[in-house]
Parts: C-alpha cells; structure tokens; sequence
C-alpha cells in the first residue's frame, strides 16, 4: 500500500481529503524489474500465423455504386424515389397549377407550412418569424420564454434572464416616463422568445442584420399591433436599455475592458430570479401596466 500524499504545483494543490495514491510521482511507483529481453513482436506473429504480408490499407474513398456503372446506379436510385413518392417535378408536365395540386392527404400538410417555418413557443403554440401575425402573439408564451432565456450569451455568473431585465427596465422607466414607454420596455425583446434566436449579443447582430431585421418585423408587425403600442420604440426605451447593461455587468459579469463603455447606470438591483419567479415577476409587471393603461393613467 502506497502512502498518500500532497505534492504543490505552480498552480494547483491537491486537498488532503480527497484520495491522492493515484497522483504519485512516478518515481515514487516501484517500477517492475525486466531480467530478460522481451521477444520481438515480429518473430511472436510468424511463429504463430506465419510470416505476415506487407499491410496495404484499403482506399474507403473509392465509391462503389453497389458494382454497378455510375449511370445505371443514378437510374436505378431514381426509379425507387419514383416508385415510392411519385415522380419527381421534372417529370411533371406543365399544365398550369393543376399539374402542381396537392394530392389526397397532403394538403392539410401543405397548409400548415404554407406560411413558412414555424417554432414551437409554449406550452404547445406555433409561431410563424417570418410570417408573424398578432393573432400568434400570447403573454404567457412570453413571459415564459424570456425567463428561460439567459442574458450574455450565458457568460453571467448566475442565471440572469431576459425577464428579469425587461422587468427592471420597465419598473424604472414607469416612475419617469409613464405606462406606455414601461410597457414597450417590458416586451421590447418579445421576439427574443419568438424568433428562434433568442439573446444574441450586440456585436454579432451587427454583423448579421438579418437577426435584428426579423425581430423588428415581428415586433412592428405582432407584438405592437397585439397589445397597442407604437410601431417604433420610443427614445428612452433604447436608452434604458443600454444603460442598464453597466448595472447588469458591474452585479453579474467577471470584470472585462468593454464593460467600461457603460458607466451610467440606472440604479436598479439585480437579483437573478430563478425562471419560474421571473416569469411570474414579468407578468404581474404587464398586469400592473395594463391595469393602468386602462384606468386612463399616463
């Protein structure tokens, strides 16, 4: 039995309580004496299966066709896609939309997906980006997906949602700019939870603009039209929002040179909601505002 113990690297200690017999140095381990010369591996093959050829590696890349010639393997492919599908549109025969006309069991299939790429947004809803619709538009689907989705790409060092940022946005501005511009803060990253992208960050929108060229389509187009409010977010929504990034990273962020460009922040508390807390945070917050908004009060 080897005894245990600590060795110190430069950056790294073992802890006296966990098992350390298998981080011995190997000169510590009683090495095994060898008093004779091994036999060479070559003589142990040919005594045993008998001299061995030169070892030629098999070419996988070469393509086979089953045997057959490239032509008469492409045909047969596509008589089988034929004889299981159908034909193929380039043996259909122009003859005006007719010619195209789904047949019987696929047009339910076809109708669904005739408004594009849909996204599953909870609990059991479709949304359609690229074909947004108020109509598809639900608080609770909301709600839930932005608590669920983490700010900063996940580089926090607790669980910061999207909710919980849209809530401390909204709950300042209410107190300094009234109910609509609270409540354009509280959604304006809505399409976060019904785009599919969820949380991309600044630097990578800007070199993707088609990103925040599908989120501004489905907030002017859905999310405003949904719940009453102007098709462009008002000027101190995007103020904000960007001066509460230097309260978010100086709370929750390891310490980087970037962080500097925000140093005015607004002030509020950052206290990483567990999802389900934040989505109930996120909806009383919209409650609250709507419940306002129709009272007549600013």
């Amino acid at each position: 039995m080897y005894e245990a113990r600590i060795y110190e690297h430069s950056d790294y200690r073992m802890p006296r309580h966990i098992r350390t017999d298998y981080y011995l140095r190997k000169e510590d381990v009683p090495q095994p004496v060898i008093t004779e010369s091994q036999k060479p591996y070559n003589d142990v093959a040919a005594e045993t299966f008998g001299p061995l050829d030169k070892y030629v590696p098999e070419n996988d890349n070469v393509p086979d066709y089953n045997g057959m010639p490239l032509e008469e393997w492409k045909a047969a492919i596509r008589k089988d896609v034929d004889e299981r599908f159908g034909p193929t549109p380039d043996d259909l025969v122009p003859a005006g939309d007719e010619a195209f006309a789904p047949v019987a069991g696929q047009r339910e299939r076809i109708e669904e997906t005739a408004r594009g790429t849909f996204i599953q947004i909870w609990p059991n809803r479709q949304f359609f980006p690229f074909d947004p619709r108020p109509e598809d538009v639900h608080i609770d689907s909301i709600a839930h997906g932005l608590a669920n989705i983490c700010r900063y790409s996940g580089a926090v060092e607790k669980t910061y949602s999207v909710a919980e940022h849209s809530v401390h946005t909204a709950r300042w501005l209410r107190l300094r700019y009234g109910v609509t511009s609270a409540l354009c803060a509280l959604l304006h990253d809505s399409p976060e939870a019904l785009s599919g992208f969820g949380d991309v960050g600044r630097p990578v929108k800007g070199k993707v603009p088609f990103i925040g060229e599908t989120e501004d389509n489905i907030y002017r187009k859905a999310v405003a039209p949904r719940f009453g409010l102007p098709l462009v977010l008002p000027a101190e929504v995007h103020e904000a929002d960007s001066r509460i990034i230097a309260d978010e990273v100086a709370a929750n962020l390891a310490p980087m040179d970037w962080h500097a460009r925000y140093s005015d922040p607004l002030g509020v508390q950052i206290r990483c909601w567990y999802p389900e807390q934040a989505r109930e945070e996120f909806l009383a917050t919209f409650e609250a505002l709507m419940d306002c908004r129709a009272r007549g009060m600013e």
